[in-house]
């Protein structure tokens, strides 16, 4: 079957990739120049099984209020006349009750969990280097209230099987031995030994490599202008170099797939939501983490990328806005050398900006559409890095009609 796959970020490199592996001719369109280069370039790295907990819990409105007008706020909403953001936050605020976050997270971490293996899996089989470690994510917290509410989650992990251990402070020095300095301050933290991190970009640019070797065709510098379809299916994807047709398309383009899907009369609640990381390249080793860490208070994330440290947070509502502000990036910077005094030059500072899909539920869409050859692969967030290869592996097998190895039960577009 011939398959066009719209987006070679992550999700859509690693789409293309176990299509072809399952025998499809496959092409993918992108407007940029490469794989892998919009919000896969700089993320924080993780890939986090332990924290797939959605962003819609019972106690996320009060917080968001407590947060509401600071500058350096973790989330920042940007009030404006934008229907799609109301809209989004209405079924956001919905999804904000006990029972929905409870099948909300069951969902994500069905997908998350069956996608960490499929990456282990496809480690072995390719080989591929990307500064991946293995040491597992460590939480911590400086404030006693916020650790004991932790407690909830690690419980609810431990629930579904997965490792998400309490730690005092003298562990998470240990775990963590840069933490060393400063673990006077911390109150404890949860570590998840099975998580792991690594460059997504450089993952994503590799696999599309790999992939490109074995025949997927990448046409970059493609910009998709629209669908075009005939009676129920898909006839065909009119881009600025032409006409492109297939048996089959799946559209994986990120915050960007609700903009090409409202045309057809599908309204896919995705907002993007703009995140920033910090690149710092390590000048004293003894001083810089080894082990990806989470700051849940200050919701910021350290991932040690070979001899660089990746800083990423900060969750900001503000539509397609993708210019850098600096009170954002700085305020990530300076958190960082307050943790790791040392570690790094902030003189050599690399900022970047992305938009994350977030979907109301923190739930990707993945799965079939009322037109009979159109499929979804997008919304999957602050966890594109994570859920990556589950959700590309789960679509090829429905694509190749297959039974995928995980229910997609709930991740359909229709739930909306």
């Amino acid at each position: 079957m011939k398959v066009l796959v719209l987006g070679s970020g992550v999700v859509g490199t690693t789409t293309a990739y176990y299509l072809n592996a399952a025998g499809h001719d496959v092409t993918v369109v992108d407007r940029c120049d490469g794989a892998g280069l919009e919000t896969s370039f700089a993320n924080g790295g993780q890939v986090s099984v332990c924290h797939s907990e959605p962003w819609a819990t019972p106690s996320t409105p009060l917080r968001a209020l407590k947060w509401f007008g600071r500058k350096d706020a973790p989330l920042l909403f940007k009030l404006r006349m934008d229907p799609a953001l109301w809209g989004w936050t209405l079924r956001f605020l919905i999804n904000c009750t006990a029972s929905r976050s409870r099948e909300n997270t069951e969902k994500a971490l069905r997908i998350a969990a069956y996608s960490r293996d499929c990456l282990q899996n496809l480690r072995k089989e390719t080989g591929i280097s990307y500064d991946h470690r293995e040491q597992g994510i460590l939480h911590i917290y400086r404030d006693q209230k916020e650790f004991d509410g932790a407690a909830e989650a690690a419980e609810t992990m431990r629930q579904h099987g997965l490792q998400r251990r309490m730690v005092n402070p003298d562990e998470c020095a240990a775990i963590e031995p840069a933490l060393s300095a400063v673990k006077s301050n911390l109150v404890g933290g949860y570590y998840s030994p099975d998580d792991e991190s690594g460059d997504a970009y450089k993952f994503t640019d590799g696999l599309a490599k790999i992939a490109e070797s074995k025949g997927v065709q990448f046409k970059f510098g493609t910009s998709v202008r629209c669908i075009e379809t005939d009676g129920n299916k898909v006839s065909g994807i009119l881009t600025d170099k032409g006409r492109l047709q297939a048996d089959a398309y799946i559209v994986s383009l990120g915050s960007y797939s609700p903009l090409l899907l409202k045309p057809l009369g599908m309204k896919v609640p995705i907002y993007p939501a703009k995140g920033y990381s910090v690149t710092l390249p390590i000048e004293d080793k003894s001083k810089a983490p080894i082990t990806s860490l989470t700051d849940d208070e200050h919701k910021i994330v350290f991932s040690r990328l070979g001899d660089r440290l990746r800083v990423a947070g900060t969750a900001e509502f503000s539509g397609y806005n993708t210019q850098i502000e600096n009170d954002r990036p700085y305020g990530i910077l300076r958190q960082a050398l307050s943790l790791f005094p040392g570690c790094a030059n902030p003189d050599k500072a690399e900022f970047w900006t992305g938009l994350r899909p977030k979907t109301p539920d923190s739930v990707p869409v993945i799965g079939s559409t009322v037109l009979s050859n159109l499929y979804l692969n997008t919304g999957h967030g602050t966890l594109g890095w994570t859920m990556s290869c589950g959700s590309a592996k789960a679509i090829s097998d429905l694509i190749s009609g297959k039974n995928p190895e995980i229910s997609l039960s709930g991740f359909g577009a229709e739930r909306f």
